[in-house]
């Protein structure tokens, strides 16, 4: 809290005032989420708005929202977008000595571990002369509206942190996510789903676990909301038997008013999220299953995707994910945690990339279909790369933050090839790209200086770059 406190010591909690609460505590975002809950009640004048009321940008957009496919578990880039034929005259043998010098891996020994060719064959397609791998046919037939950035690199070298550093911008627990960030700065222009949506494909959850998608200590509200893939997409959405519409709607009033009488006492912000919460539950009753119903989409677009209704997939998910922001939500973000081959890397690339190349592919080709690509952003990559170093025989890659690959399209991405790495796919050689330098650029398409958009916490103010970042023009279209 940010409010002097020791000036107030021994005073009765009533007898401090909640509009000095408001004032000086820094909660005033808990006040404007609890005035557009009291507008929709009839509490509060009609210009008090909403915490994820649509918000216009500083500077002129070129997106409106994100649809982020993160690969957790770091797919390799040697294997799917990196071609890298002088690694493969190397196979078997040990990497040059300067190659590693200051080099630190997870857990090979990276001096006595030998180069690893890639295991697939690589060609170029579309207009762009993009190389693509083998494993990804379907992505290879939109590869022109796609940024394939291939010299990103980071800061950690292990799951959990990369994950959360890739996702928050920092490797400290606690921090805002990307998508908390978006809509914070931007809200979200449905009344009836939250601003930020989360779905979990893989066969595991993340590392990094909800900090990827929280709020930290942005108001809670902008946190991701976990979706689940079949059924109702949250936990208790649909009301137990012998429960109607009239007396659910009687029961939120009054847990409402209740809450509202603590909130003037406390002026605790977490409580105008908590009837927020109440009432978008409330609303998605009669939005939520309609939107869930992926059978209602035409057998053509189901086909395009591979969507099965019904059944938990990568394809489903993405599929809901274009359903979601054509309804106004802001930020979605799948999490297909999954590629962390040290191991069975043929096997599980193969694996994987069945699952996911065809609705990735499938996304792009729909949201431009239907005029929605321009302003809006997809992303794709995981949290590092992999090792040109060999682990597990000799089928498997450890982790690796000095160079791996991802691709952007739409909202003002400029397609094309971006950056390169040195011959053996080991460290980013031209035109790096560092996690904030990524999220500067996301955030200026999206109508923001990255420097200017911040939240004041403990005396400072934070951002989504921290203190680093610098706008990679050519990846501007």
């Amino acid at each position: 809290m940010n409010c002097q406190s020791h000036l107030y010591r021994g005073i009765n909690r009533t007898e401090v005032t909640r509009r000095w609460f408001f004032q000086q505590c820094g909660v005033g975002l808990g006040a404007i989420a609890l005035g557009g809950l009291f507008q929709q009640n009839g509490w509060a004048a009609p210009s008090v708005l909403g915490p994820l009321a649509p918000k216009q940008p500083p500077l002129k957009p070129k997106a409106k929202r994100i649809i982020y496919l993160f690969m957790a578990g770091a797919p390799s880039h040697l294997e799917l977008f990196d071609n890298k034929p002088e690694l493969t005259k190397w196979d078997g043998k040990l990497p040059p000595a300067e190659l590693l010098k200051g080099y630190r891996a997870a857990f090979i020994s990276p001096t006595s571990s030998s180069l690893l060719g890639p295991k697939f064959k690589f060609k170029k397609y579309g207009q762009s002369g993009t190389e693509l791998s083998e494993l990804l046919p379907h992505l290879a037939e939109v590869v022109d509206e796609l940024a394939v950035v291939k010299s990103m690199h980071t800061d950690a070298f292990n799951h959990a942190p990369a994950q959360i550093f890739m996702n928050t911008g920092s490797q400290q627990f606690g921090r805002p996510s990307f998508g908390a960030w978006v809509t914070y700065g931007l809200g979200s222009e449905s009344q009836e789903l939250p601003g930020f949506v989360v779905f979990s494909t893989g066969q595991k959850g993340t590392s990094g676990g909800s900090s990827n998608w929280g709020a930290g200590f942005l108001p809670s509200v902008y946190q991701g909301t976990l979706f689940r893939n079949v059924g109702d997409p949250v936990l208790y959405l649909s009301n137990p038997k012998g429960v109607d519409t009239e007396m659910q709607r009687d029961t939120l009033d009054t847990v409402n008013k209740l809450n509202k009488k603590h909130l003037d006492i406390v002026g605790d912000p977490e409580i105008a999220t908590r009837i927020n919460s109440f009432e978008m539950a409330y609303r998605m009753q009669s939005s939520a299953p309609e939107l869930m119903d992926i059978a209602r989409e035409p057998k053509h677009i189901l086909d395009m995707y591979g969507a099965e209704p019904g059944k938990a997939s990568f394809a489903n998910s993405c599929l809901m994910a274009r359903r979601l922001v054509e309804r106004g939500v802001r930020f979605v973000q799948i999490f297909h945690e999954s590629w962390d081959h040290h191991g069975g890397l043929v096997k599980g690339l193969t694996s994987e990339c069945k699952k996911t190349d065809q609705a990735s592919a499938a996304l792009i080709k729909d949201l431009k279909q239907r005029g929605m690509l321009e302003d809006t952003i997809v992303i794709w990559g995981g949290e590092f790369g992999r090792t040109p170093m060999v682990q597990g025989g000799n089928d498997g890659r450890d982790h690796h933050p000095n160079c791996f690959s991802m691709w952007l399209a739409g909202g003002g991405i400029k397609p094309g090839t971006l950056g390169e790495s040195d011959d053996f796919g080991f460290n980013a050689s031209k035109d790096r790209v560092h996690v904030h330098d990524l999220h500067a650029t996301i955030l200026h398409l999206l109508g923001f200086d990255h420097t200017k958009l911040t939240y004041r916490f403990q005396g400072r103010d934070f951002r989504l770059t921290d203190v680093s970042g610098e706008l990679v023009t050519k990846l501007l279209a």
